[in-house]
């Protein structure tokens, strides 16, 4: 048995949760604008209240490790480092890109044995952030930063339907122009969906050395993009 506390802030929600064997006992979320400096500490005490209420002790912590936004992984990461010094609790890290494909996965029963999962974080303009991924999580393609035309995942779209989701997924479905291509509106990177990667971490001793783990910052990766006249 395992409890978990989870910790989101790659992108402009922040999200807190605790799970039990996959359960949540605790979900917390804001939506309102990029204020993790001022939600996410009392969103955390609430969480650790709640499992301490019940008795429950916390085994480890897991912090979405990106890609996304510098300010809100730092935020993140710097509290999560910070329960895991003072509790002597393992740190998990939990790609941003994978986390997105979880709700997919679980509530869209129409995907295709054959579909491919393209989560896309916004960078600015025609430029996101993102990875392909079978049903099985697999990765298929690199993740990487992309410039998105036409030509972009043809290779993929050609031979398979492609789901994009995320939060750079719907300015780029015109530019994508395929009838493979099919958007899924609404899905964003939230603590409750962190367990299931969370717990496959945990149970392989897949843990982070708390002193020197740093996040994978988007603004690293689309700086080092190829650059052409869009």
């Amino acid at each position: 048995m395992s409890c978990i506390l989870h910790i989101e802030t790659s992108t402009n929600v922040c999200s807190v949760a605790v799970s039990e064997d996959g359960a949540n006992l605790f979900c917390k979320e804001d939506f309102s604008a990029p204020n993790h400096a001022e939600r996410l500490g009392r969103f955390v005490d609430e969480a650790i209240a709640t499992a301490d209420g019940q008795g429950i002790g916390i085994d480890a912590v897991a912090v979405s490790c990106g890609p996304g936004s510098y300010t809100g992984l730092r935020i993140g990461v710097s509290m999560a480092k910070g329960i895991c010094y003072g509790r002597g609790l393992k740190l998990l890290a939990v790609p941003t890109l994978e986390l997105l494909c979880v709700p997919v996965l679980l509530e869209h029963d129409e995907l295709e044995d054959d579909a491919l999962l393209c989560p896309m974080l916004d960078a600015r303009r025609m430029e996101v952030y993102a990875g392909i991924y079978d049903r099985a999580l697999r990765p298929v393609r690199a993740i990487g930063a992309d410039i998105v035309d036409s030509d972009t995942y043809r290779e993929w779209l050609d031979a398979h339907p492609v789901y994009f989701f995320g939060n750079g997924a719907k300015k780029c479905m015109e530019a994508i122009g395929h009838p493979n291509a099919h958007l899924i509106d609404g899905i964003a990177p939230l603590a409750r969906w962190m367990g299931p990667l969370a717990e496959k971490r945990l149970a392989a001793g897949q843990t982070e050395d708390v002193a020197y783990f740093v996040p994978f910052y988007l603004k690293d990766f689309v700086a080092k993009a190829p650059r052409k006249a869009i």
